[in-house]
């Protein structure tokens, strides 16, 4: 390996280490020399090498970091596939001490891979803690650890991904600690009692079996019963513990067939920035304020006239990030639209379950007319169902996507990228059990039915409401959530917004009265004193800049029209906990003040 880069001097290389030349360092300080002496990245995988079990063997890798800090031109990658103790534990790491490394991996997996769901988090957290509780000798403090040489200029990123990173809506630079986020897609509210009595049976259960933890046939029923969507023997499901990943992978087989992935002018602007990073031919296809930016037949047909091997993406049936809703007929016709163009339809129900008024608006039958357009229409057409479980479970904790596929040929392609995070074995037992009780009498779904119900009529009665008092609608967690929408509502008109009212989810778009006016911030989050001219600067707010005004003014992060793909349009999410979402309601009274001043 050695001879082939100093002959090929490579920019970047790839590779693993031999199993004899793991024990000790020389082979490692060997390839670092090599890539160092070129310029050339080194990226080198461990997990053969790295063996979790009660006799650990010698790691000459890890011995060299004990002591000497990793050049920023090498990382090290590690997948437990040698794992011993928990053989179902799927898990890989990277391990770099260079700061752009860290800060670029860390907005890519956000975009590509999503959230590792919190069950994941603290389980995988409490098994390395016990794990690693036994002692590493030689081992060195930061300062201890002796700097041999420094790295030479290496490849950077390319333009493209760092056009994309740095302008997807990701991070805020500053101290995260002092941060509101009302830009995610989570749920932050308190955690129903049968969510969490299926999470610790999950847990205390012990030598489970398959059938226990095949989610396949209460997957099934979920779709069939919420949105009617036709399931065949042709029909595969595939698992992620993230959302995120599942898209990802459709984004790759639309550009495998050299397909332009349209989406509707209001979507989820992760969607968007993940494909972006994975460069996929990209087309937005208009939408207008008096349909409150739904997509349209008639919108739909103009766009696909001039579009080759289309992919149509469309949130339902409650949309991201506007919280309207389409009805069963719109679906139909804007499915026959795309039926009629041979596109490739993928439709994201993962932010829908939140719906305030079911029975007005009468849910989905996707069955009562999609194989109907499916042998109708162009042979091309098919649709694809993409899902999550967060928001219908009410849980943060158990992060659980699904997609439905059922075309062969897209099955193959979609299984021909690796590198899928699955569920664990915990996280399926729980969702079985969860959505079983969906299905009963009685049970957990009827009494979200019975709130839902009366939710319009409440939404009405919460906008009178003041802040002060929330107890008892603060019983049930979906008042919960239409109650601070009413609440954000309320302070966004008050300070001058002009507010699209949801009908669903979490989240809602308004429009500041503001933009394109040039005003004074502070830098800092606290309140500027006075005389400290030198800590304001000027900014004319616009998509490009409100997000970050905001967030550095007053602590509150929201996305904005550059995320939404609405000029003007900010979005925001309410399912918080309630003291942050009454601090961010606070943040908004201090930036009309700002703004005033």
């Amino acid at each position: 390996m050695v001879e082939l880069i100093k002959k090929l001097k490579p920019q970047v290389v790839v590779t693993g280490i031999a199993h004899f030349e793991s024990v000790t360092s020389s082979a490692f300080v060997q390839l670092l020399d090599a890539t160092r002496e070129i310029g050339s990245r080194l990226f080198l995988d461990i997990s053969d090498h790295f063996d979790l079990s009660s006799l650990p063997v010698t790691n000459g890798v890890l011995k060299y970091l004990s002591g000497t800090p990793l050049p920023s031109h090498a990382a090290i990658l590690c997948g437990l596939v040698k794992n011993q103790v928990y053989s179902d534990l799927e898990v890989a790491f990277v391990i770099s001490e260079d700061e752009a490394i860290l800060k670029a991996l860390s907005k890519t997996v956000e975009v590509l891979e999503g959230n590792t769901s919190l069950i994941s988090q603290y389980y995988y957290g409490h098994l390395f803690h016990e794990l690693l509780a036994f002692q590493l000798t030689d081992r060195h403090s930061h300062l201890q650890r002796s700097e041999k040489s420094k790295s030479v200029e290496v490849i950077g990123f390319s333009t493209s991904a760092i056009s994309v990173l740095n302008n997807a809506e990701l991070s805020i630079s500053g101290d995260e600690n002092s941060l509101i986020h009302m830009d995610v897609d989570q749920w932050f509210l308190p955690t129903p009692s049968p969510v969490k009595a299926a999470i610790f049976e999950s847990f205390a259960r012990q030598n489970m079996g398959e059938f226990e933890t095949d989610v396949t046939h209460s997957i099934q029923q979920f779709v069939r019963s919420n949105y009617g969507f036709p399931i065949d023997s042709n029909t595969a499901f595939i698992y992620s513990d993230c959302l995120q990943a599942l898209f990802s992978k459709l984004v790759l087989c639309c550009v495998h067939e050299g397909g332009t992935l349209c989406f509707p002018a209001g979507s989820n602007g992760n969607h968007v920035s993940a494909a972006k990073f994975l460069k996929a031919n990209i087309v937005s296809i208009p939408t207008n304020s008096e349909e409150g930016f739904k997509l349209t037949e008639k919108t739909l047909n103009k766009t696909l006239e001039t579009v080759k091997n289309p992919w149509v993406y469309i949130s339902g049936p409650t949309i991201n990030p506007t919280g309207l809703i389409y009805s069963n007929k719109e679906m139909e016709n804007i499915l026959t639209a795309c039926a009629k163009f041979g596109a490739r339809v993928v439709i994201d129900t993962s932010f829908s379950g939140l719906e305030f008024d079911f029975d007005g608006w009468g849910g989905w039958n996707l069955e009562g007319f999609l194989p109907k357009l499916s042998s109708s229409g162009n042979p091309a057409f098919c649709v694809s169902l993409l899902g999550g479980l967060s928001l219908k479970l009410l849980s943060g904790a158990v992060e659980f996507g699904f997609v439905a596929l059922n075309q062969p040929f897209l099955i193959d392609t979609f299984h021909s990228y690796p590198g899928l995070s699955k569920p664990h074995s915990t996280e399926k037992y729980a969702i079985k059990k969860l959505l079983a009780l969906r299905e009963q009498k009685g049970g957990m779904l009827d009494i979200v039915k019975e709130q839902i119900r009366n939710l319009e009529v409440r939404t009405k009665r919460l906008k009178e409401v003041t802040a002060s008092s929330p107890s008892i609608l603060m019983r049930s967690l979906i008042l919960s959530t239409i109650y601070n929408l009413a609440s954000l509502i309320k302070a966004l008109e008050k300070c001058g917004w002009h507010v699209l009212q949801p009908c669903a989810g979490v989240s809602m778009m308004a429009k500041p009265p503001f933009l394109d006016k040039t005003v004074k911030l502070s830098h800092s989050l606290k309140d500027t004193n006075i005389g400290e001219k030198d800590a304001a600067y000027e900014v004319k707010l616009n998509d490009a800049t409100i997000r970050e005004a905001i967030a550095k003014t007053t602590g509150l992060c929201i996305n904005s029209g550059s995320w939404t793909g609405i000029p003007g349009y900010c979005r925001f999410t309410v399912a918080l906990e309630e003291s942050e979402f009454e601090l961010a309601l606070a943040c908004l009274d201090k930036f009309k003040s700002i703004i005033g001043n």
